[in-house]
């Protein structure tokens, strides 16, 4: 489903390096120190940042080069990028048509999700009118509207309050169960991680140091300690 072949990118004296493989479905935390290369990492799957060499290949073609709008993926960044004069079923229908010109068939499909989010209340809101769970929730319907069978979140929930986080997350954790997604979630927290994901990836310099069991990091494994000693310095 989604393979890095000694992806490489260069930034001014740095060149960060990826070798990966995911399957379908997988979810799998990112981690590591700020500026380690996390999201450098879920942009260059996207397609926003260029790769120096090596190969990308989503859901079994080569992406390497492909125009970000043309990949098999969605991507929800930390600040929720909702459009404050456009309300919750206009921002959500954008994932569908960015001139808003929708069928019948699709108002229907931004309805379904906007109920599936827990937004059916909010549909006619503004943003402004959102606490900051239900702006998150609009966002994260956004991209699962867009129907890409990968999904690449950076720290989206990471301004949220501690209850409000486990619920988006217990949302999110149900929604790729549902539509078999595979995701790519960084964060800087080893217990969301814990929730969500049963593979972590440590990011550190611009290099993945750790590809395994987030469980065998919650739990404090021996052979994980030095693994745990960077997360507490995150």
């Amino acid at each position: 489903m989604l393979t890095l072949k000694k992806l490489t990118y260069r930034y001014e004296h740095v060149v960060m390096y990826f070798d990966l493989c995911i399957q379908a479905g997988e979810r799998v935390a990112v981690l590591g120190p700020s500026g380690a290369g996390k999201s450098t990492l879920l942009s260059l799957i996207a397609g926003f940042l260029p790769t120096s060499s090596g190969q990308l290949v989503l859901n079994g073609e080569d992406h390497t080069i492909t125009p970000p709008g043309k990949r098999p993926v969605s991507m929800l960044f930390q600040e929720n990028n909702l459009f404050p004069h456009l309300t919750v079923a206009q921002n959500i229908g954008l994932g569908l048509e960015p001139g808003l010109n929708l069928s019948q068939d699709q108002e229907q499909e931004v309805a379904q999700i906007t109920l599936q989010v827990g937004l059916k209340e909010q549909f006619s809101r503004l943003p402004s009118q959102l606490s900051g769970g239900q702006r998150q929730r609009a966002a994260l319907a956004r991209c699962l509207i867009r129907e890409r069978p990968i999904l690449l979140l950076d720290e989206p929930f990471s301004a949220l309050d501690p209850a409000l986080r486990h619920e988006m997350l217990q949302l999110l954790l149900k929604v790729c169960e549902q539509r078999t997604l595979t995701l790519l979630l960084v964060s800087h927290n080893l217990e969301d991680a814990g929730r969500i994901a049963p593979r972590t990836l440590l990011i550190l310099e611009g290099r993945i140091n750790y590809d395994g069991s987030t469980q065998a990091l919650v739990d404090g494994d021996a052979a994980e300690a030095w693994v745990l000693g960077v997360l507490r310095k995150v």
